[in-house]
């Protein structure tokens, strides 16, 4: 598994090759300059030692000049591994943000039912900014300490073999010490990921219903909810980073005993003429040649287990096929009448749920207007959820101008289709931009047309900016009856020759109703048009009324169902 998702992980450099590459030449270069600086100081120590000053000082000068320039070619090449590299991870983390927000615009109404806002924010966010730290400095860190340790180790080899066994006899102890750690780390940095997301969860739905907080005067209860999940989250970083600091700690104090060893067993060998002072001297620089790329190994293995925590989060989200797709050879919806049938139709919450509810049979004329009554809870709104496949029945088909549903493309189902909710949602920005939702591409006059069907021009023109103000997150600076005016109009811009009200207007005073209610009728002329509505001054214009029950539908003549009514 894990191999497997390295090399998933290791596809995202594809296109950046040049750069990546370019990279890792300059890491190369980097590292093995770093090693032959102390093999130079050897070099100038034994020459002082044994060649007259003038020589020695002519010398000496040359190895200055040429460690001068391994300097500066050792600038250039760190300057290009922050700066390109940088940029090289940020392109990746780009892709990756876009690839796995345009999944989530693929994923059904199915999977937002079972998650939470925040956990869904953290994984294009936080767990994407480790993952690009990971691909950017992963492999330039492990190229260099690999040169570095082995290079180091080599040139150890060829100055004292007995001082060089002397030196890594501890690094076998320190692998398996290092091994023992990694498995808590990683298991500890998964529940950190696990933990903020449901931190940014609780804030998003603090923070969204904040009104309602502050209507109840229930700050107090928000934070202790948030406290709980804060505290929560503070055990599990405490967890990881007690077994972080163990490690960090332990590995520093190997290095620093490799030292303390190389010490007395090259003073032991100098005191009886098997080691020069130069060769001791060399050794003990390249022991820190070798502890810093340990020490950058240290820090790769934390950003390891972050980076590769948050993959593994990333790919779950990927990894889950969307149950709603588009069927091999399915074709676009064109010219669409408005004839809508259901035959048999059975719906159910994923296959081992109970049936929500079964044997729907309806034929719905293109341009009638029908209303959807029944008790709470029945399953009217997830009925006519089921027409522009928000959900898939589960059995049985639902025909449009006696075409099946499933054999067209999304969305020109759905670019036939207009919706209007009990709770109307707003984007951020403008009324002009909200509006303009409805048909990105419309002019202008066409949005001003559309807001005037949905009787909303007037209350527009009287904002601040008209129909350039700002109405604030989810359309907070508006009443409630302007913000369904809006989403009305938002439809009558999209012009679809179906239309949903999902109780579009239970939530409204009495004059807002009626204004609304006015803006319903002149959108669903000439359109088939359903309606669920619990109020009866709702259902009254409409030409046929469907009682929703467990066992079917029920048709009722308008008159007849009120005539029925107590």
């Amino acid at each position: 598994m894990l191999w497997k998702n390295l090399k998933r992980l290791a596809a995202y450099y594809k296109p950046y090759r040049k750069e990546f590459y370019t990279d890792m030449v300059c890491a190369i270069i980097s590292a093995l300059i770093a090693l032959v600086i102390p093999f130079v100081v050897r070099y100038v120590v034994n020459t002082i030692a044994v060649l007259p000053s003038s020589d020695a000082i002519v010398r000496v000068s040359i190895a200055g000049l040429i460690l001068t320039g391994l300097i500066i070619a050792q600038y250039f090449c760190n300057y290009y591994i922050a700066y390109v590299g940088h940029v090289m991870g940020a392109k990746i983390e780009y892709n990756m943000r876009r690839e796995i927000f345009e999944h989530y615009q693929k994923l059904s109404f199915s999977f937002y039912d079972n998650q939470n806002t925040g956990g869904l924010l953290s994984r294009i966010t936080s767990d994407l900014f480790d993952i690009t730290e990971l691909l950017h400095h992963g492999p330039e860190n492990i190229v260099i300490s690999a040169i570095r340790i082995i290079g180091a180790f080599v040139v150890m080899i060829i100055i004292s073999p007995p001082l060089t066994l002397a030196a890594y006899i501890l690094v076998p102890v320190m692998i398996v010490f290092a091994y023992f750690y990694n498995k808590k780390m990683k298991a500890a940095f998964k529940r950190n990921r696990e933990k903020i997301g449901d931190v940014n969860a609780q804030v998003e739905d603090s923070l969204s219903g904040i009104r309602v907080v502050k209507s109840f005067a229930n700050e107090d209860v928000e934070n202790k909810k948030f406290g709980f999940g804060n505290k929560e989250f503070l055990k599990a970083k405490r967890d990881s980073y007690r077994h972080m600091g163990g490690y960090n700690a332990g590995l520093k104090a190997f290095t620093a005993m490799m030292t303390v060893i190389v010490m007395v067993v090259g003073g032991i060998m100098i005191s009886t003429g098997n080691l020069s002072v130069a060769d001791m001297l060399a050794f003990l620089l390249y022991i820190n040649v070798l502890t810093e790329p340990i020490k950058t190994l240290i820090d790769f293995t934390e950003m390891f287990q972050n980076g590769y925590s948050g993959f593994e989060r990333f790919t779950e989200i990927l990894d889950i096929f969307p149950d709603i797709q588009d069927k091999p050879g399915a074709k676009d919806f064109k010219d669409v009448r408005g004839d809508v049938t259901f035959e048999n139709v059975e719906f159910r919450y994923g296959e081992r749920n109970e049936i929500v509810f079964s044997n729907i049979n309806m034929d719905v004329p293109a341009g009638s207007y029908y209303a959807i009554v029944g008790p709470s809870g029945i399953g009217k709104t997830t009925m006519v959820s089921l027409i522009p496949r928000f959900y898939d029945i589960s059995d049985g088909s639902i025909k449009i101008d006696g075409t099946d549903i499933r054999d067209v493309t999304q969305k020109s189902l759905r670019d036939n289709i207009g919706v209007v909710q009990q709770d109307v949602y707003l984007f951020i920005g403008t009324v002009y931009e909200n509006i303009l939702y409805g048909r990105p591409d419309a002019t202008r006059e066409e949005v001003i047309e559309a807001a005037k069907n949905a009787n909303a021009h007037d209350f527009i023109m009287e904002l601040p900016d008209g129909y350039d103000t700002d109405i604030g997150q989810r359309g907070v600076k508006l009443s409630g009856g302007q913000k369904q005016r809006l989403s009305i109009a938002r439809v009558f811009l999209k012009n679809p020759p179906i239309l949903i009200f999902d109780e579009a207007t239970s939530a409204l005073d009495n004059e807002s109703e009626k204004i609304v209610q006015e803006s319903m009728d002149r959108l669903a002329q000439n359109r088939t048009t359903f309606v669920i509505a619990h109020r009866l001054t709702t259902v009254r214009n409409a030409e046929k009324i469907l009682e929703m029950t467990k066992t079917g539908i029920k048709e009722w003549e308008t008159e007849d169902f009120f005539a029925n009514i107590p």
